[in-house]
């Protein structure tokens, strides 16, 4: 398994490509005071095409990407691209951050150096980390799966691979949200051994299926009830997207706009923004992961994660892990879980719910963020 170093280097003629779509958008017609109640807003979305195609310096974000450390590796068949920075630190931990969708592994871009150097940022270097940042396989720069049953199970094989074997990490930690939770709960399941702990954004959807009813407390099955009503109310994209994703991909692989607004929508609704996008990110953020998604051409293979997840559940889904868990939960994120459900599947050991942020916590609140996982991590660095 041979490392490559790695810089992002767009083609001139694709960002040109970009702008000449983005000027000859078709745009549809909306419901006067429509808001944001029957999908992406025009007004907005106008606004941000508008920076996107005259302002938007993607050199600029490139180069800022690149002063991270970069590599790419064949695990499986398959490459895989993923940023490695070391600790500052006398000790630093092991970590791999996965991130999850409609995101990148630009969601740690802000994170990682509150953990590789947690003393330059108000914190111990006793606290500080090796950080790995993978690009999910469809995502980003990873190669794109070309076969069926490519689930978060294989996922998490590949990532346990590129810790212990590529990078020599015998024993790490983990933490992911939203596919990243369910990746890491896989490492969990297949590699415990490995694993000092593990930290979480969320409860693996999958769990809402995995347990019978009539065994759930009150609590519980209001969280259930939660679940089915956000199904009906939030959850048609993933329906879309675990049945017919190929349908999807031809719009949102020919359009910009269409691809923007398909994934504008989730940081607007899914985030702690008081219906004010740009209260949490920039122009300059929203644009970078678009963008990254259209440089690469992976809306459509990012998508089909949920129809391997689907079509081809991981097999130990219904099982519980021992490895010490920590969860940080963020009130603006999609559904909040009980911590008695939590705890039927993970030795849940901190449990910290935040007082603001939402789904995408590591773009939006890095710094309670890190700190939470600083805490949960620190008892268990004596056993690495």
């Amino acid at each position: 398994m041979e490392l490559q170093p790695f810089r992002i280097s767009i083609q001139q003629q694709t960002l040109d490509d970009l702008r000449e779509r983005l000027a000859h958008t078709r745009w549809p017609d909306e419901i006067n005071g429509a808001g944001w109640s029957y999908g992406t807003n025009l007004a907005y979305l106008k606004e941000l095409t508008d920076y996107w195609q005259h302002h938007f310096d993607w050199r600029k974000q490139e180069t800022m990407l690149n002063q991270l450390h970069q590599a790419k590796t064949t695990i499986d068949g398959l490459g895989v691209h993923f940023i490695h920075e070391h600790g500052k630190g006398p000790k630093p931990l092991p970590i791999i951050l996965s991130h999850g969708w409609p995101d990148s592994f630009f969601r740690m871009y802000k994170l990682i150096p509150l953990l590789t150097d947690p003393e330059a940022n108000g914190g111990s270097a006793e606290d500080a980390f090796d950080v790995v940042v993978p690009s999910i396989p469809g995502y980003g720069f990873s190669d794109r799966p070309k076969e069926k049953g490519f689930n978060q199970q294989r996922i998490a094989e590949i990532f346990s691979q590129l810790m212990t074997q590529v990078l020599g990490y015998p024993k790490f930690g983990a933490h992911g949200g939203d596919w990243g939770s369910s990746i890491t709960e896989q490492i969990a399941f297949a590699h415990p051994d490995s694993l000092v702990g593990i930290h979480l954004t969320d409860i693996p959807f999958m769990h809402l299926f995995t347990v019978k009813p009539d065994d759930l407390t009150p609590e519980e099955q209001a969280y259930m009830k939660a679940g089915q009503a956000w199904q009906m109310s939030e959850g048609a994209y993933a329906l879309i997207q675990s049945t017919k994703p190929q349908t999807l991909a031809y719009g949102l692989s020919d359009s910009p706009v269409g691809l923007l607004a398909w994934i504008l929508e989730k940081f607007h609704i899914w985030s702690d923004t008081n219906g004010d996008v740009e209260s949490k990110f920039t122009k300059d953020e929203l644009l970078t992961n678009a963008t990254i998604y259209w440089v690469t051409e992976t809306i459509n293979s990012a998508n089909r994660l949920y129809y391997e997840s689907q079509h081809n559940p991981p097999q130990t889904g219904a099982s519980r892990t021992d490895v010490p868990t920590g969860i940080a939960l963020f009130p603006k994120d999609l559904i909040k879980p009980p911590k008695a459900f939590a705890d039927r599947f993970f030795n849940v050991q901190r449990w910290t719910e935040m007082s603001k942020g939402g789904h995408f916590a590591a773009l939006e609140e890095p710094e309670l963020l890190a700190e939470d996982i600083r805490a949960f991590f620190r008892p268990l660095r004596s056993g690495v």
